[in-house]
């Protein structure tokens, strides 16, 4: 009986906590426009992935070649997307000096290859959370980077895409819970700069860098579905089969 009690109230216990951080986590994730098929969609992210993405963070377990699976040829990936001292067999390697990096931010930028697999949660798959982190960003003069994230309080990454975004406030209200006063987010924000993209295009462009990460998690995931539906096809075509030899088996055996 006590060790039931013990049992019952850790699970409570851990319920709690569990709460607890989910509550402390930031703010719903809004739900990413992930079209892995989509190659126009994938091209454009790898491009915003290069040019933005990989200056800090690797992704050491992808190689550029793989990119044809886009529908880029080699040369495109030459002309376009590799720095002058890689070749097109290499891994997508970060510009930056981990030393470095680690001095500027804490520690050293995480690997990117499996962030849209690895980052999923209570509040959605991993593309939901990256969706919204990197459309909650805004000015705090009270940290170091001068940046804060409405996703991930506290974030140390400064916004890499805040040229394109521009500068954004978000617009809180005073509300009364559980007998204290809080300061919840409204789900407006107020433009204090204008970037170089219009929000709705802002939106698209993070949408096709989140689905170029999804894809980047597991390149193969359109020919492993497509494969997956003839396997099913396959399956229930012998099951039938298989129903009409045995009823015709046993038909004249009463």
């Amino acid at each position: 009986m006590n060790l039931c009690k013990k049992l019952l109230f850790g699970l409570a216990l851990a319920l709690q906590i569990v709460a607890a951080q989910a509550a402390s986590g930031g703010i719903a994730w809004d739900k990413a426009p992930v079209k892995t098929n989509d190659q126009s969609s994938l091209q454009h992210g790898a491009k915003i992935f290069v040019n933005y993405c990989l200056n800090c963070h690797s992704a050491s377990f992808m190689r550029y070649n793989r990119l044809r699976d886009i529908g880029l040829t080699e040369q495109q990936i030459k002309d376009n997307l590799l720095f002058t001292t890689e070749k097109v067999g290499d891994t997508m390697k970060a510009a930056i000096d981990p030393q470095q990096a680690k001095a500027w931010f804490g520690a050293n930028p995480p690997d990117l290859t499996l962030i849209a697999r690895s980052r999923a949660g209570a509040g959605g798959s991993g593309a939901d959370y990256i969706y919204t982190l990197l459309r909650t960003y805004y000015r705090d003069p009270t940290k170091p980077t001068g940046w804060n994230n409405l996703a991930f309080p506290n974030i140390g990454m400064p916004h890499p895409l805040w040229q394109l975004q521009g500068e954004r406030k978000p617009i809180f209200e005073t509300r009364e819970e559980h007998g204290h006063e809080v300061h919840a987010f409204t789900g407006r924000w107020e433009q204090v700069t204008p970037g170089t993209l219009t929000p709705q295009e802002y939106d698209a462009t993070v949408g096709d860098l989140v689905n170029f990460l999804q894809w980047m998690g597991e390149p193969a995931q359109n020919k492993r579905v497509a494969i997956g539906v003839w396997v099913l096809l396959f399956l229930l075509f012998f099951t039938f089969l298989a129903w009409r030899l045995n009823a015709a088996y046993w038909k004249d055996v009463k």
